[in-house]
């Protein structure tokens, strides 16, 4: 039998992506998956795009050691094409309320991709006990005015967090002159970045020596957003229809300490899973009164 190495396109229930595989030609059908064969397309054949940016900012891909660093980023993305799937399916359900809160802020687009690298668009949390789609710690997420304590963490509430990401964002901005550099000190901290500008004696990011994660981490986020808004290229299809969407949902105002949260769902016509899936941020199982003059606003099914 004679084998050939072939690039394939499948398409599954969610999703279309090109790989290479090993096929003895034709074409084949089953179980819901149609594959047809294209010609070969080996991941060496793709390349690093001729330019790159962040907020407007251009990426020196001319600089030798940073276009390596561009090309780490950019064949490690491409290697795990179903992360990518991931990012572009979840984009439909945070996308809307990050650009409709960017433009309301006044802030870049490109700073949505940022949410992207921090936590892959799931509610995360990492060894240093960053938490949520943006990846605050608690010191942080408090400077910002988000609540974090035993029964409540607004660094899991989509639209506070974003909020308080982009305020601290804009922090850095207003330090460095440079999405670019907000987005280092986003990453290491402003206090951390500025002390190396200080110490090193130059402004621009990629003139300065940092360490290695901050060092990946704008060539990162500059690569996924590259990727994600031109998917189709690399065989990653995703289309609209079959991306996630956000929750239908109301609020409802509560001024007072709710003791038994699955009493309260059932007593507001829904379940305790739908208000934990909706109200990420309520941690466990009831609330204390909010602060005098305050109160917590739960989503419900609509």
């Amino acid at each position: 039998m004679h084998h050939l190495l072939r690039t394939l396109i499948i398409t599954t229930a969610g999703a279309t992506i090109a790989i290479v595989a090993l096929q003895c030609g034709g074409t084949a059908k089953g179980d819901g998956m149609v594959v047809n064969e294209i010609e070969p397309q080996p991941i060496s054949q793709w390349n690093l795009p001729a330019t790159l940016d962040f907020c407007g900012e251009r990426v020196p891909l001319d600089i030798p050691e940073v276009r390596e660093r561009a090309e780490r980023e950019f064949y490690v993305n491409l290697q795990t094409p179903g992360q990518i799937i991931l990012y572009l399916k979840r984009s439909g359900k945070y996308f809307p309320m990050y650009e409709r809160v960017l433009n309301e802020t006044k802030a870049p687009q490109d700073l949505k991709y940022l949410s992207v690298a921090e936590s892959a668009l799931i509610m995360s949390r990492s060894p240093k006990d960053a938490v949520g789609l943006w990846q605050f710690i608690p010191a942080t997420a408090r400077q910002f005015g988000l609540i974090v304590n035993d029964y409540v963490d607004e660094r899991r509430h989509p639209e506070k967090s974003t909020r308080a990401a982009i305020a601290y964002l804009k922090q850095g901005f207003d330090s460095n002159a440079s999405w670019t550099n907000s987005a280092a000190g986003y990453n290491m901290g402003h206090g951390s970045f500025l002390e190396n500008i200080s110490y090193q004696g130059k402004k621009n990011f990629y003139d300065l020596y940092l360490n290695e994660e901050t060092s990946r981490y704008i060539l990162r986020i500059a690569v996924i957003k590259h990727i994600m808004q031109h998917a189709r290229e690399y065989g990653i299809v995703v289309h609209e229809h079959d991306r996630y969407r956000e929750d239908k949902s109301k609020i409802v105002r509560v001024s007072d300490a709710i003791s038994n949260l699955a009493e309260w769902a059932a007593q507001n016509g829904t379940s305790y899973k739908d208000v934990k899936l909706l109200n990420p941020w309520i941690i466990g199982r009831q609330l204390p009164a909010p602060a005098r003059g305050s109160s917590w606003d739960i989503s419900i099914p609509a």
